[in-house]
């Protein structure tokens, strides 16, 4: 039997069961002012800060001069180069060990277990910069035992619909086939996590389990019903490979906007911005000699979702067609990206959203990419961090300590209560669901933005409050103007039911990490947008024309 709880003190420095959470104390990022160590010293494992003081040194080294690629397969080199000169593997990788919470009692592995080491991928969908793998191959690697991806697919999620499950699916493909070339086991589990897994664990003589973290409802509860159901004896631990800062290093409560959490993160960056080793070829096990290929076309009968919705042409599932776009917006748009982000007709945007949502690609390593032209174009690579860091994690933090993040409920009570007062205000005109979905409003803007977010599964981020913001405004109740929101977006946008996107409604409709303003009818003293106000921002009738929203008249 070997002890995980001993092992990760001293091997992986990882916590010790978190089951309620605790404000951690922050360390200083930077280099160690410690006094060198006698060669008898430097032989026993590294202290919490000499790991960190090597992922910052390693992430600064890194970003020191403008790449030198000149098209996207020198890219994806640089990428690859980036990660063999971090480290070899994961297994001389100064892992930190914060990242990880242990969710389970138990703490030992059986060594002799035959199934090794299972990576339960969800929010995550990728091989490279996931640290939930990597870890996952850390520990697989030291027990020197198999280790195997999974990934559970249940036939309804939500409002997910064909496009969502084409986008998820095809960046699983791409999973399946980076395993096998680095003889790793995938397989698609069909069904509940709660009950598949259980079962793949026990006929597969599993002897830990490694899973990725997301903050919402639903995922977080698939994760307590399969640490239920898992053997006793089977360990069950939790990466956070989707934040920079884990959401639980970050902080231990619900932040009240942008600038009570930016300094706890950006005070960490040194610790935790840092390269990722490559997942290597595993040696241990019989690999994929004895798997078969996943059923695709199966798969895609079991679903059960809206087939209405179709695929969108502007954006292909999977790492490499993420790392497109990186490369896209790395080498042309960021540079207007500071100046035109609030445009809705520049093409100043990273457009990686779809990808970050379904983990095709790791928001640090975006960031880190940003980072190396900052030379060149400082306040635009700032400006990218603090939205795909700050921003994201801040909607990461609210959905995982307010439960009730989709609901009024979830408002701070200066907002709740200003829209109460108003309630009964009038609404003129008042619109359905029906009509909001058709684009079917006096507003062409409104109705471009629409036509944009049914056909493409996106819509501009200034665009997309303006859009939540009028749906308050000819909605019969603020509890339906959140629910046709939330709805909308879920339906169509490639990145619906993301800690975003609620944040995002919730911001718009009830004043969610934002203040009080100037009181108005409807909104009270929720932040009120109007037409006049986009125009001053942008060309309002170049979009239109570009999406073709006309001016309908209440019936």
């Amino acid at each position: 039997m070997f002890t995980l709880a001993s092992y990760w003190r001293e091997s992986f420095k990882i916590v010790l069961p978190l089951q309620t959470m605790k404000r951690t104390k922050a360390q200083k990022a930077g280099p160690s002012k410690r006094a060198a160590k006698s060669e008898k010293a430097s032989s026993k494992p590294k202290s919490d800060q000499e790991s960190s003081d090597e992922e910052a040194s390693t992430s600064k080294a890194s970003l020191v001069s403008k790449p030198d690629y000149q098209n996207f397969e020198q890219f994806l080199t640089h990428l690859e180069h980036q990660r063999v000169c971090t480290a070899a593997s994961i297994q001389e990788f100064s892992f930190r060990k914060k990242r990880v919470r242990v969710l389970s009692k138990t703490e030992d592995v059986k060594e002799s277990s035959l199934g090794g080491v299972v990576y339960w991928m969800s929010r995550d969908g990728r091989v490279q910069d996931n640290w939930a793998l990597l870890f996952a191959q850390r520990l697989a690697l030291k027990l020197e035992i198999p280790l195997t991806v999974v990934f559970c697919l249940v036939p309804k999620f939500l409002n997910a619909t064909i496009r969502h499950y084409k986008f998820m699916m095809g960046g699983l493909q791409e999973v399946e086939q980076q395993c096998r070339a680095l003889d790793i086991p995938f397989h698609l589990l069909m069904g509940p996590a709660a009950e598949k897994l259980p079962q793949f664990v026990k006929s597969n003589d599993i002897g830990a389990v490694v899973c990725d973290f997301a903050p919402l409802r639903l995922p977080r509860q698939w994760v307590d019903d399969v640490g239920k159901a898992l053997p006793k004896s089977v360990p069950l631990v939790q990466v956070d490979a989707h934040n920079v800062v884990p959401l639980w290093v970050a902080s231990d409560k619900q932040e009240y906007a942008a600038r009570t959490i930016r300094n706890k993160i950006n005070s960490k960056l040194g610790e935790y911005l840092s390269e990722f080793p490559p997942v290597v070829r595993h040696p241990h096990g019989t690999g994929c000699k004895n798997v078969q290929a996943v059923d695709w076309s199966a798969a895609y009968a079991s679903l059960q979702c809206d087939m209405e919705v179709d695929e969108v042409q502007w954006a292909k599932p999977g790492y490499k067609a993420a790392c497109q776009q990186l490369y896209e917006f790395c080498s042309r748009r960021l540079r207007h990206f500071n100046d035109k982000r609030n445009d809705p007709t520049a093409d100043a945007l990273s457009g990686l959203s779809p990808w970050l949502h379904f983990g095709h690609i790791s928001a640090q390593r975006c960031a880190l990419e940003v980072q190396r032209f900052r030379g060149q174009h400082k306040a635009s690579a700032d400006a990218f961090c603090e939205e795909a860091i700050v921003r994201r994690e801040l909607a990461d933090n609210f959905c995982f300590y307010n439960e009730h993040y989709d609901s009024l409920k979830g408002l701070s009570s200066w907002a709740y209560q200003t829209l109460d007062a108003h309630r009964k205000d009038k609404r003129d005109p008042c619109y359905s669901l029906e009509e909001l979905e058709k684009s079917l409003t006096y507003d062409d803007l409104w109705n471009s933005a629409q036509l944009q977010l049914v056909r493409e599964g996106k819509m501009h981020g200034f665009l997309r409050m303006y859009w939540a913001k009028k749906i308050l405004e000819w909605t019969a109740t603020p509890e339906q103007a959140l629910e046709y929101s939330i709805l909308l977006n879920d339906k169509y946008s490639l990145d619906g039911r993301d800690p975003n996107g609620y944040v995002g409604c919730m911001w718009s409709i009830g004043g969610v990490h934002d203040m009080g303003w100037k009181e108005r009818a409807i909104f009270g003293k929720v932040r009120y947008m109007n037409y006049q106000g986009c125009r001053r921002k942008f060309d309002v009738n170049a979009f239109v024309m570009r999406y073709g929203g006309k001016v309908h008249k209440k019936k």
